[in-house]
């Protein structure tokens, strides 16, 4: 069934668009435009420099997909915006589909492939129409901003994506840093942003595997880390079996804490929006007893009312 778009849509984008001035203004240029709790699920947008990245969650047609693009372009001074369509079951459709749910054109504007957008000053390189996933996540800027404020030692960043934990860490002055993920593709990508920074990426410390296989590969070496990063999807296939979040996380904590030095800090963050917080932190200490709970935040001030991201960091 298709939705309707609301009829003070210009409003609210101009409202929404205010709440977040000051963002922009202090060298953060890639964050949540609307959140879903704003627009009443029916999408959200993300801007990256002059482009849009639209959400949709529910069904529009593909004249009311051109009239909403139109407006956040007007609205927030946009020369893009690229569609993303998220159904329930997007991974699946991810799979099969990836052309209708992330058209590679931008829906409205000009085509912009690659932009530099800013991050509390730091330049990261988004691609708005590679994939659902555009090279980062707004919603994780605290925690990317603890690392730059915490990272010390030898810190693992596994799930590493484009690598803006290690980045942080390795402009944090941290001694060894290692980016571990499944795909080559992102991990370049991870050495492009290391580059915008000015900062060497040598390929050693961009690692393509399977993070469970490195872990017990590190375990067994005797190596220990000051720091090591969690960010692992929701759900995900791979060689060590299909992985689930809310099932597994135990075992990946377990595996995690087992190679932390003495005082080393674990950062585990959970992005399930069926995982309350407080069963995460149960998770992580059924799988790793011994650690202490330090902190544990969410996302940004961009997402009012957002629960689906947990932080957690924790020491022992």
């Amino acid at each position: 069934m298709t939705a309707n778009l609301p009829p003070d849509l210009f409003a609210r984008l101009n409202v929404m668009g205010q709440a977040r001035a000051h963002l922009p203004a202090s060298g953060t240029t890639v964050y949540r435009a609307a959140h879903t709790s704003e627009t009443a699920g029916l999408y959200a947008l993300d801007i990256a420099g002059t482009a849009g990245i639209l959400s949709l969650y529910r069904d529009l047609s593909a004249e009311q997909e051109t009239e909403l693009a139109a407006a956040c372009a007007e609205v927030l001074g946009l020369e893009s915006v690229y569609l993303k369509r998220r159904p329930p079951e997007a991974r699946h459709a991810a799979n099969v589909n990836r052309a209708l749910l992330s058209p590679a054109d931008p829906l409205w504007g000009t085509p912009q492939p690659e932009v530099i957008a800013l991050e509390d000053g730091l330049p990261y390189l988004i691609r708005p129409g590679s994939d659902l996933s555009y090279g980062l996540f707004p919603d994780a800027r605290p925690a990317r901003r603890w690392v730059r404020e915490h990272a010390r030692g030898r810190v693992l960043n596994t799930f590493a994506y484009t690598c803006g934990f290690g980045l942080n860490a390795a402009l944090a002055g941290a001694e060894v840093v290692k980016n571990l993920d499944l795909s080559r593709k992102v991990l370049s990508w991870g050495q492009q942003n290391y580059a915008l920074s000015g900062l060497s990426a040598p390929g050693p410390d961009f690692i393509s595997g399977d993070v469970f296989d490195w872990l017990g590969r590190y375990q067994r070496r005797g190596e220990r880390f000051d720091l090591l990063i969690l960010d692992p999807p929701s759900f995900a296939r791979s060689q060590s079996g299909l992985w689930r979040s809310e099932r597994d996380y135990a075992r990946l904590a377990a595996q995690a804490a087992a190679l932390l030095a003495p005082g080393g800090r674990l950062l585990a963050l959970n992005n399930h929006a069926g995982v309350p917080g407080a069963q995460f932190r149960r998770t992580l200490l059924q799988g790793a007893p011994a650690l202490r709970l330090e902190a544990d935040f969410g996302a940004g001030e961009d997402y009012p009312g957002a629960t689906h991201l947990k932080v957690v960091v924790g020491s022992v």
